[in-house]
Protein backbone atom coordinates (compact mmCIF):
# COMPACT_ATOMS: atom_id res chain seq x y z
CA UNK A 1 0.00 0.00 0.00
CA UNK A 2 1.06 3.55 -0.35
CA UNK A 3 1.37 4.68 2.96
CA UNK A 4 -0.17 3.51 6.40
CA UNK A 5 -3.15 5.18 7.65
CA UNK A 6 -2.88 6.61 11.29
CA UNK A 7 -3.33 3.72 14.48
CA UNK A 8 -6.72 5.47 15.42
CA UNK A 9 -9.23 3.77 13.06
CA UNK A 10 -10.08 6.67 10.42
CA UNK A 11 -13.77 7.34 9.85
CA UNK A 12 -14.58 7.68 6.10
CA UNK A 13 -18.53 8.74 4.91
CA UNK A 14 -18.71 7.43 1.60
CA UNK A 15 -21.38 9.76 -0.25
CA UNK A 16 -22.38 8.08 -3.27
CA UNK A 17 -25.66 7.39 -4.82
CA UNK A 18 -25.14 4.05 -7.12
CA UNK A 19 -25.78 1.10 -4.62
CA UNK A 20 -23.22 -1.24 -6.39
CA UNK A 21 -20.41 1.26 -6.55
CA UNK A 22 -20.62 2.50 -3.01
CA UNK A 23 -21.28 -0.83 -1.14
CA UNK A 24 -17.87 -2.10 -3.62
CA UNK A 25 -15.95 0.60 -2.34
CA UNK A 26 -16.97 0.67 1.40
CA UNK A 27 -15.46 -3.08 1.34
CA UNK A 28 -12.49 -1.91 -0.10
CA UNK A 29 -11.92 0.59 2.25
CA UNK A 30 -13.04 -1.71 5.27
CA UNK A 31 -10.11 -4.44 3.80
CA UNK A 32 -7.85 -1.88 4.86
CA UNK A 33 -10.03 -1.47 8.48
CA UNK A 34 -11.29 1.77 7.88
CA UNK A 35 -14.66 2.66 9.53
CA UNK A 36 -16.87 3.21 6.84
CA UNK A 37 -20.45 5.43 6.67
CA UNK A 38 -22.73 5.24 3.88
CA UNK A 39 -24.82 7.91 2.46
CA UNK A 40 -27.23 7.81 -1.00
CA UNK A 41 -27.01 11.15 -1.30
CA UNK A 42 -26.31 14.94 -0.36
CA UNK A 43 -29.74 15.17 2.09
CA UNK A 44 -28.77 11.44 3.94
CA UNK A 45 -25.04 12.66 4.07
CA UNK A 46 -26.36 15.71 6.19
CA UNK A 47 -28.23 13.59 8.60
CA UNK A 48 -25.33 11.27 9.08
CA UNK A 49 -22.56 13.27 9.58
CA UNK A 50 -23.73 14.85 13.39
CA UNK A 51 -23.50 11.49 14.55
CA UNK A 52 -21.15 9.39 12.70
CA UNK A 53 -18.25 11.99 12.77
CA UNK A 54 -15.98 11.18 9.61
CA UNK A 55 -12.43 12.41 9.33
CA UNK A 56 -12.87 12.34 5.69
CA UNK A 57 -16.11 12.74 3.32
CA UNK A 58 -15.45 11.12 0.08
CA UNK A 59 -18.17 12.73 -2.20
CA UNK A 60 -19.46 12.10 -5.72
CA UNK A 61 -20.88 14.95 -7.43
CA UNK A 62 -24.00 13.94 -9.31
CA UNK A 63 -26.73 12.44 -7.01
CA UNK A 64 -30.78 12.78 -6.62
CA UNK A 65 -31.98 15.32 -3.81
CA UNK A 66 -29.33 17.29 -2.83
CA UNK A 67 -26.00 16.64 -5.29
CA UNK A 68 -22.48 16.91 -4.70
CA UNK A 69 -22.02 20.67 -5.11
CA UNK A 70 -25.19 21.88 -3.20
CA UNK A 71 -23.45 19.46 -0.01
CA UNK A 72 -20.57 21.26 -0.08
CA UNK A 73 -22.03 24.09 0.03
CA UNK A 74 -24.22 23.31 2.79
CA UNK A 75 -20.70 22.07 4.65
CA UNK A 76 -18.86 25.08 3.63
CA UNK A 77 -21.19 27.40 5.46
CA UNK A 78 -21.24 25.26 8.70
CA UNK A 79 -17.96 26.35 11.04
CA UNK A 80 -17.86 22.94 12.22
CA UNK A 81 -18.79 21.01 9.22
CA UNK A 82 -16.20 22.82 7.03
CA UNK A 83 -13.82 21.10 9.24
CA UNK A 84 -14.07 17.93 7.99
CA UNK A 85 -12.04 17.22 4.53
CA UNK A 86 -13.71 16.47 1.91
CA UNK A 87 -12.60 14.14 -1.32
CA UNK A 88 -14.59 14.46 -5.15
CA UNK A 89 -14.76 11.45 -5.86
CA UNK A 90 -16.27 11.42 -9.23
CA UNK A 91 -16.73 11.13 -12.79
CA UNK A 92 -17.17 14.48 -13.28
CA UNK A 93 -13.95 15.30 -15.05
CA UNK A 94 -13.93 18.55 -16.44
CA UNK A 95 -11.67 21.14 -15.13
CA UNK A 96 -14.35 23.75 -14.42
CA UNK A 97 -16.24 20.83 -12.10
CA UNK A 98 -13.00 20.17 -10.06
CA UNK A 99 -12.26 24.11 -9.95
CA UNK A 100 -16.00 24.64 -8.75
CA UNK A 101 -15.70 21.65 -6.10
CA UNK A 102 -12.19 23.05 -4.94
CA UNK A 103 -14.14 26.81 -4.60
CA UNK A 104 -16.74 25.25 -2.26
CA UNK A 105 -14.56 23.33 -0.26
CA UNK A 106 -13.31 20.12 -1.49
CA UNK A 107 -9.63 19.67 -0.72
CA UNK A 108 -8.91 16.83 -4.06
CA UNK A 109 -10.39 15.40 -6.61
CA UNK A 110 -10.42 11.45 -7.33
CA UNK A 111 -11.44 10.36 -10.49
CA UNK A 112 -13.85 7.26 -10.22
CA UNK A 113 -13.54 6.13 -14.32
CA UNK A 114 -10.11 5.00 -13.76
CA UNK A 115 -10.24 2.47 -11.04
CA UNK A 116 -7.01 2.91 -9.29
CA UNK A 117 -7.42 2.26 -5.14
CA UNK A 118 -3.83 2.63 -4.37
CA UNK A 119 -4.04 6.50 -5.96
CA UNK A 120 -7.52 6.46 -3.78
CA UNK A 121 -5.75 5.65 -0.63
CA UNK A 122 -3.19 7.92 -1.60
CA UNK A 123 -5.02 11.02 -1.72
CA UNK A 124 -7.17 10.32 1.42
CA UNK A 125 -4.11 9.95 3.51
CA UNK A 126 -2.45 13.02 2.55
CA UNK A 127 -5.74 14.96 3.49
CA UNK A 128 -5.34 13.16 6.49
CA UNK A 129 -2.36 14.68 7.32
CA UNK A 130 -3.04 17.78 6.65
Amino acid sequence: MAGHFPTQIMRILLVEDDKFFREFYAFKLKEKNLEVGQAGDGEEALKIIPEFKPDIILLDLIMPKKDGFELLQDLSSDNILSQIPVLVFSTLGQQKDIDRAIQLGAKGYVNKSFFDFDNLLKEILQLVKK
